[in-house]
């Protein structure tokens, strides 16, 4: 899809109609357009980090600050990106891009924080704390509340919208395995070379061993399940690659 601009004919198109026009049928008619090459969010997540390392954090990079939230890119993800680049571009200037970016991102903050607290009016299990031990093998921001860590382990997993985990596979010697019993939200549960399956509250799902899947929330809503652990010998994951856009996109649209 093409990206439609016209901020440069309604700023100069009288007095630079010449610039106007590249501005709003090149860079972005011809070069913005051209998703086959790279994504609008990857062109945002690069416009960023140049206009920052330049150190014009204005008005034009708050629009491009807009247009990556627009794009994709998280809260979370962005201060990630402006961290990372604040060692290579200056630190004085991460704390120039932060502080706008805080702005444009406050809105997502309040959002997150009814979105959480609403989706835990709608089980009895508790979100419980962020999953830092394993937030490597995660997409997203997700929750941990063990529910039961004696005889059989049984977890609360929470995942933020858009947050899934990645692909990974669940060894044992014997027996192993495990179980998600769904508990509230909206998800996905894919096993490699299959269709996805959207999952709803009450939906149970059993996980061989030495199967290769994934499972998170859907873009719209939180999700949570309790993941039971099957009791086997010398039980273990395998975590792989990460779910990537374009097989999470794929995935949302063939259940929408």
């Amino acid at each position: 899809m093409a990206v439609k601009q016209t901020a440069g004919r309604d700023s100069l198109g009288a007095f630079a109609p010449k610039f106007a026009e590249l501005n709003d049928d090149v860079l972005f008619g011809q070069v913005w357009s051209r998703e086959d090459k790279l994504s609008l969010r990857d062109r945002s997540l690069v416009t960023i980090v140049c206009l920052m390392a330049q150190g014009l954090v204005d008005s034009s990079f708050q629009y491009h600050l807009i247009t990556a939230k627009q794009n994709g890119i998280t809260r979370m993800e962005i201060a990630e990106i402006l961290t990372h680049a604040a060692f290579y571009a200056g630190w004085p200037k991460a704390w120039a891009a932060f502080r706008m970016a805080k702005e444009v991102w406050a809105a997502e903050e309040e959002e997150t924080v009814d979105g959480k607290a609403a989706h835990q009016n709608e089980m009895v299990f508790p979100i419980g704390q962020p999953n830092d031990a394993y937030a490597q093998y995660f997409v997203g921001q997700s929750y941990l509340a063990p529910v039961s860590t004696e005889q059989i382990g049984i977890f609360n997993v929470t995942f933020e919208p858009g947050c899934r985990n990645n692909w990974h596979i669940h060894h044992a010697d014997k027996g192993g395995g495990q179980t998600l019993v769904c508990v509230a939200g909206k998800g996905y549960y894919q096993e490699w070379g299959k269709p996805a399956v959207e999952l709803h509250p009450g939906d149970t799902v059993n996980i061989p061993v030495g199967v290769k899947h994934w499972h998170g929330a859907a873009p719209d809503s939180w999700f949570s399940h309790l993941a039971v652990e099957v009791p086997g010998e010398n039980g273990r994951n395998e975590w792989l690659e990460a779910v990537d856009d374009a097989t999470y996109t794929a995935v949302c649209g063939q259940n929408a």
